[in-house]
């Protein structure tokens, strides 16, 4: 049996799935699996950025890793220390994610659009002896960040701080040619490895073991402070395979990733999935943008190209799209939100990817947990989120614990290897996440078929109660995707005195459209119910996004809270 292929559909009518198992884990730690990969394919490609003409083989690739590995050991950093990274998509942040693997270092993903206090947090919470930080992307001055918050940086020789607000931050690495005091240029750090650091290498990583921990990641924390997933080379290394092999990834693939490499989308189902097949990774820039994207997938012949359907929407009827040859297309990922039956329709058409998957994970599940095949009917890939991974449990539970019948709704509940460590420093929120056993709760509304086919519903603490009623957000979204005119939609509850909460949608409509809020609410009367349709009505030219693409509801609710109770 082809690996990925899900084989086990719910048994009775109980809403619980197990993966496959036919193909066993991989005990493997990163390092471990990079130098099988650079032993098989060493002369093709591993990384490229065909917009400013950098382009690395294999072999190339591990020399540089191995320099920079050097490097950071002849700073004193070892296995099991915290170094962060603060920086978009560009290849020093490829080098590192792999050269502290090598070390054993725990790599402290940090989003690239963290402010000053967020930074701070992350920083302390996870305890980093050392932080490689990008110049400046968009709005950020990321160097200029730090030295706010860490002022002896100017009087510190670099290696050496000693700072009041990061007191276990030693050194900082600036990802430019001259980062001004106290802080190390990366380009230096990569030449600072002597003979006798390279010779040491290969010893330490075989001290590493597959259940170390390796990373990271800071949940955006929707409430409250951002968690630490921590995640091991065996959580990581085993889902990464498993996401392209869904996708039946050769050597061949050449992968556009224009998804943060800080996420697990980038990190995970994009950097480590290549390297598990030896196939080859392609970068269009520091963050997406439509032209950039289409221009590297031209340029490169890449056959692969992941994405969250915003992008996907910006790419399709991009007129640029007609001038370029993508033909080499064939298969993807779209994840983090629902996709419209149109935009698939497009994608599929317009951009010949025909066995574009959809998947669905969290970042305490290393990610993925549900990806659909890449021969699955349209209609199931744009309503569900596909089947069961390899080696992974889910249940779909009530609010006692208990498993909910087949076509019912509860929460979503997974098992397996993906399952984080825990969070960094945060026994009591890890406890709360992950329970009876070794489930981890995921927060999220789910729906299981006979088939084994999940529809994600919403979120838990998405619900919205208006007198008495529980509704559900996700269903309203996906009714107003169907209007033409309205190209993104979503759907949160904002107090009322009356009814406890009252229904409010953010659209952001095509452009040229007449849509207005009388004609949303036209189209909703007679076909929802009447207490799910919206009561307030509000059209914005943009929706409010993490850097991953997930709309973040919490700062749509306070803005409207702000609007409507001045």
């Amino acid at each position: 049996m082809r690996d990925g292929q899900p084989v086990i559909a719910p048994v009775g009518n109980r809403s619980y799935v197990a993966g496959e198992t036919s193909n066993p884990l991989r005990r493997q730690t990163i390092p471990d699996m990079l130098k099988e990969t650079v032993a098989k394919f060493g002369s093709r490609e591993a990384v490229a950025f065909p917009l400013l003409g950098i382009s690395l083989t294999y072999a190339e690739f591990d020399r540089h890793v191995d320099e920079l590995a050097a490097g950071l050991l002849a700073l004193g950093l070892e296995k099991g220390d915290r170094i962060g990274i603060w920086s978009p998509n560009n290849l020093q942040w490829i080098l590192t994610q792999y050269a502290t693997a090598r070390l054993g270092l725990i790599l402290v993903n940090i989003n690239p659009a963290y402010r000053l206090s967020e930074l701070e947090y992350a920083l302390n919470k996870s305890g980093c002896r050392a932080l490689i930080a990008a110049d400046k992307f968009k709005t950020s001055d990321y160097l200029k960040m730090i030295r706010t918050l860490a002022p002896e940086l100017e009087n510190s020789v670099p290696g050496q701080l000693k700072s009041a607000k990061l007191p276990k931050l030693e050194t900082v690495i600036g990802i430019t040619g001259d980062p001004g005091d106290g802080i190390f240029p990366f380009a230096r750090v990569q030449k600072m490895g002597a003979a006798a650091d390279l010779a040491r290498l290969d010893k330490i990583s075989k001290s590493l073991s597959p259940d170390d921990p390796i990373n990271i990641q800071f949940t955006s924390g929707t409430t409250g402070a951002p968690k630490g997933a921590t995640l091991t080379h065996f959580n990581i290394v085993n889902n990464a395979a498993h996401t392209v092999g869904r996708m039946n990834f050769t050597e061949e693939d050449r992968l556009c990733i224009p998804v943060p490499l800080y996420h697990c989308f980038g990190m995970v189902m994009g950097s480590l999935g290549c390297v598990n097949t030896g196939a080859a990774m392609v970068f269009p820039g520091e963050a997406f943008d439509p032209v950039d994207t289409l221009q590297a997938v031209a340029k490169a012949r890449c056959t692969a190209l992941y994405g969250v359907p915003t992008m996907f929407v910006a790419m399709v009827d991009h007129p640029l799209l007609k001038e370029l040859d993508i033909s080499s297309l064939r298969t993807g990922v779209m994840a983090g939100a629902p996709c419209p039956i149109e935009v698939m329709k497009k994608v599929n058409d317009r951009m010949h990817m025909s066995e574009v998957t959809i998947c669905y994970g969290m970042t305490e599940t290393s990610p993925v947990s549900f990806q659909s095949n890449v021969d699955d009917p349209i209609e199931k890939r744009v309503s569900t989120v596909g089947r069961i991974h390899p080696h992974v449990e889910v249940r779909i539970v009530d609010e006692t614990g208990a498993d909910v019948p087949v076509g019912q709704q509860g929460e979503l509940w997974t098992k397996g290897y993906s399952v984080m460590r825990g969070y960094w420093d945060d026994e009591e929120r890890t406890k709360d996440a992950i329970v009876d056993g070794g489930w981890m709760r995921t927060g999220d509304l789910a729906v299981l078929d006979a088939e084994g086919y999940c529809q994600i519903v919403g979120r838990l603490k998405d619900m919205i109660i208006r007198g008495g009623e529980n509704i559900y957000p996700r269903e309203i979204e996906e009714f107003l995707f169907t209007h033409p005119d309205i190209q993104e939609v979503q759907v949160f509850g904002v107090p009322d005195k009356k009814f406890g909460e009252e229904v409010c949608t953010w659209i952001v409509k095509r452009d040229g459209s007449p849509l207005d809020e009388d004609g949303v609410k036209a189209y909703c009367k007679d076909q929802i119910a009447h207490y799910k349709v919206p009561r307030y009505v509000r059209f914005v030219s943009e929706l409010p996004m993490t850097v991953t693409g997930k709309p973040q509801k919490f700062i749509m609710r306070d803005e409207m809270v702000k609007i409507l109770y001045k």
